[in-house]
């Protein structure tokens, strides 16, 4: 009996494994859909199909997330989507509280640290699911660049980003929307830039502390660099509303299994 339960475990583990990798395709199509989500994805993705440990699934995640988002920005700047001037702007503060922010990951367990992420997914879904339709309006017309809006919320993206692995494009693009005075389309692109800048000063944290398998960083990245590519082509015709309530509910979906998994290990005497 045992020898068959055992078995069973291998036999899931087995399924599992390619399901995570068929799933690194969605990081790179949410990046090149929505300019962002996709490290949303990354972290259960590694965590409970590739079987990463937490803590290393954080940095792999950053190095994920930073070299898809890297290609996505290419990708965009070819099609006209990218304002390096105010990437460039948002990035200066993102990158100092990324590099610092890595070492706050570090205060909390395991499960503590899948339950925060969790939470943060739920503010993320509930932000698309409110701000969907004015999605489409901010595209006619943007708001004009403001510096000193623009700084303080690249800081705390970038805290984000060291501290969650997650590269901030829910944050990074409505930002580049409301202050940086661009279109949606426009901060789309821009985003995967500074997301790229951000996971990198991360990365850069997190190697002092920690090591993660390069080879499953690499082939991980490769799937959803794929993505990211089909994802580009799909955002030029695509229904930015309609994406964008389709990816909050599978986010919530997301966030309510890690509550499932890790909340005993925190309220378990």
């Amino acid at each position: 009996m045992a020898e068959a339960s055992g078995c069973g475990i291998v036999a899931a583990v087995n399924w599992l494994y390619p399901l995570g990798l068929v799933c690194s395709a969605g990081i790179g199509l949410s990046l090149g859909l929505i300019g962002g989500g996709g490290s949303i994805i990354t972290l259960p993705v590694l965590v409970y199909l590739l079987h990463v440990e937490p803590y290393s699934a954080v940095g792999m995640s950053l190095a994920v997330v930073g070299g898809t988002s890297l290609v996505g920005a290419g990708l965009h700047h070819r099609a006209g989507n990218v304002d390096l001037r105010v990437a460039a702007l948002f990035a200066v503060s993102g990158i100092l509280g990324a590099y610092y922010g890595a070492r706050l990951m570090y205060l909390l367990t395991p499960p503590a640290l899948l339950l925060t992420f969790a939470g943060l997914m739920t503010l993320v879904a509930l932000r698309l699911l409110v701000t969907a339709e004015a999605a489409g309006a901010r595209e006619a017309q943007a708001p004009p660049l403001n510096v000193a809006k623009l700084l303080p919320t690249g800081l705390v993206v970038g805290v984000l980003t060291g501290f969650l692995g997650v590269g901030g494009g829910f944050l990074i693009v409505p930002a580049l929307a409301l202050f940086g005075g661009l279109g949606m389309r426009s901060a789309v692109g821009t985003s995967l830039v500074v997301i790229a800048v951000n996971c990198a000063a991360g990365l850069a944290g997190h190697l002092q502390h920690s090591a993660f398998d390069l080879r499953l960083t690499a082939l991980v990245t490769l799937i959803a660099v794929a993505g990211a590519v089909a994802g580009t082509r799909v955002s030029q015709a695509a229904h930015p509303v309609m994406l964008r309530r389709i990816f909050a509910w599978f986010v919530l979906a997301v966030a309510a299994f890690l509550v499932y998994r890790n909340l005993p290990g925190i309220v378990a005497p």
